[in-house]
């Protein structure tokens, strides 16, 4: 495969790359049109999750104005140039259903030439940037590379322009229990926090706790970090009382959204101190690949 250092520029340059490889892409790459019944998903899609809000507002879309956006894909059956192409998803699933839903027969299509690794790459890729995977889809994601395309962590980091200390911690929260990992996927808590979780034997009390009482990130790394599982234990049964802070006032829904949106997206803890629209933003970083991580995304 190309060097993986190039990997983290985004999809439009990783199929640009793929292209220049591809002695036939220049016709092929062009956006073409493809009944829609002849497109299936690709099963290595890390994305699982697909919100029934967001659906219902893309096929409007799609019924008023169609597809604006082609859907990037890949042959499967080589019958160059014939009807009866069939094509994998590569980005683009989320239109593809939605594009159903409208009742359209034929959808826009880029095609590209991608090995199994690359379409898996060029998945974790979009929907990281788009921010569309839920934390335990992109661990579980950087792990298909790694089990089923031998990559490293250092490799998986470079082809998703993230650090390595970010992917291992996104691996890390798939040893969780299942109803853990529920809650990280329907957002009510944060990869920063199941950060905390993992080895925890009451994980999934703890879990509900943070979740009652709204504590951050750090007033639970505070908290394990006084008496280890004992205190764990003990903030599980809601005797910890001192993580809340007795004059602090309780952060409200939007904030603590705020906050895990931007953990999720800088892979690193967050908090937020909002007071009427002003505050401050505290970003924690434990070593220089996590401050040179957030300062390339300031810089892009």
């Amino acid at each position: 495969m190309a060097d993986h250092s190039r990997l983290g520029r985004g999809l439009a340059s990783l199929m640009g790359e793929v292209a220049e490889e591809s002695p036939s892409t220049e016709t092929a790459r062009k956006p073409r049109k493809a009944p829609i019944e002849n497109i299936v998903v690709n099963p290595r899609n890390p994305r699982r999750t697909f919100v029934e809000a967001d659906l219902v507002e893309l096929t409007a879309s799609i019924k008023e104005r169609g597809i604006i956006q082609p859907i990037v894909v890949r042959i499967t059956k080589d019958q160059a140039g014939g009807k009866d192409d069939r094509f994998e998803i590569i980005a683009g699933e989320r239109r593809w259903r939605a594009a159903q839903r409208a009742g359209l027969h034929e959808v826009p299509v880029t095609v590209v030439e991608a090995t199994d690794a690359q379409a898996l790459e060029f998945a974790i890729i979009e929907n990281v940037q788009r921010a569309d995977l839920n934390p335990i889809e992109e661990a579980a994601g950087y792990l298909a590379l790694m089990e089923e395309f031998n990559h490293s962590q250092d490799a998986v980091a470079q082809i998703v322009g993230k650090s390595r200390s970010h992917v291992a911690n996104m691996i890390r929260l798939l040893k969780l229990s299942e109803p853990v990992k529920a809650l990280v996927q329907q957002g009510q808590i944060s990869a920063g926090h199941a950060r905390q979780l993992v080895g925890q034997p009451n994980a999934a009390e703890i879990a509900q706790d943070i979740i009652k009482r709204g504590l951050s990130v750090r007033q639970i790394e505070d908290e394990m970090r006084k008496d280890g599982k004992a205190q764990a234990k003990s903030l599980a049964g809601g005797i910890a009382t001192e993580a809340k802070g007795a004059d602090k006032p309780k952060k409200d829904p939007d904030t603590r959204a705020l906050e895990r949106r931007v953990s999720d997206a800088l892979g690193l803890d967050v908090s937020v101190d909002d007071r009427g629209g002003k505050g401050t933003l505290q970003i924690k970083y434990k070593n220089l690949d996590q401050l040179d991580a957030v300062l390339r995304k300031l810089e892009g």
